[in-house]
This record gives C-alpha cells, structure tokens and sequence, in this order.
C-alpha cells in the first residue's frame, strides 16, 4: 500500500470471499473493515465483483449461503456500485491493455474513478503496476 490514507476503499471479491471463507487474509481483512467502519472510510463493491462472489458460493456450497454472504457484506456498511458506461469503459480499458479477467477490471475501475485504493490479494492485480494504489492482503 502506498503511504497516503485512502479516503474510501473499494473491495474487490478475492477480498471478501478470503474473508467469507477464513482464509489466511481475513484476520487482515477484518482489521481493515473495522478500521473502515471506525473511521468512516466509505467501502465500495461494484456490482459485478458483488456477483462474482455470489456465484463462486453458490457454485461451491448453495445459493443460501451465497445470499447469506452478500447480506454479510451489506452488514459491512459495503455500498455496492451499478456498472453504468463510464465505470466499464475504464474497464474495458484495463481489460484492453492488462492480462485481468473482466470481472477484475471492474475493480480496478472503480478504485480508479473513485481515486482510492483496491483491496485484494489476487496477483493478477500485479499487472496493472501505478494504474490503481492497492492494499494487498
């Protein structure tokens, strides 16, 4: 992560289900979403990553648990953000120029619009360098 504060933080789905499912990053995860709520610093989704997450639950465990997951992240104080023209023609652009999955170019679009930091472990966010400040987990 970069020195400066971030103002907002926009969460991209390897985040949340790292977090969703216990993985090695949430304790990590954790601490920066209190952190968030206690400060007030705004947290984003946008809507595409919110249903990526929603898929890979109900994929591999039920359609139940992935509704539970994105009440969960609701709970979070998360604001999920509609996919309108100017948010996926920046990531059609990254999606152009980097080797990202679409789903991941919306992430990095939103952290981009927003002028904020991205907050994932997912290494092909690596391939995007200065484009977007991230917090890696």
């Amino acid at each position: 992560m970069t020195s400066k504060k971030p103002h907002a933080l926009v969460l991209d789905s390897w985040a949340a289900l790292a977090y969703l499912q216990g993985e090695p990053a949430a304790e990590k995860m954790g601490e920066l979403v209190a952190d968030a709520i206690e400060r007030r610093i705004p947290l984003y989704m946008s809507v595409i990553n919110a249903g990526e997450v929603w898929y890979i639950l109900a994929r591999e465990i039920s359609a139940a648990t992935a509704d539970s997951a994105i009440s969960d992240i609701r709970g979070w104080g998360v604001e999920f953000v509609d996919a309108d023209w100017p948010l996926a023609q920046i990531a059609a652009d990254f999606k152009s120029r980097y080797k990202i999955s679409y789903a991941d170019a919306f992430t990095a679009a939103l952290a981009k619009q927003k002028r904020t930091h991205l907050v994932t472990g997912d290494k092909e966010f690596r391939s995007l360098g200065a484009e977007v400040n991230t917090v890696w987990l």
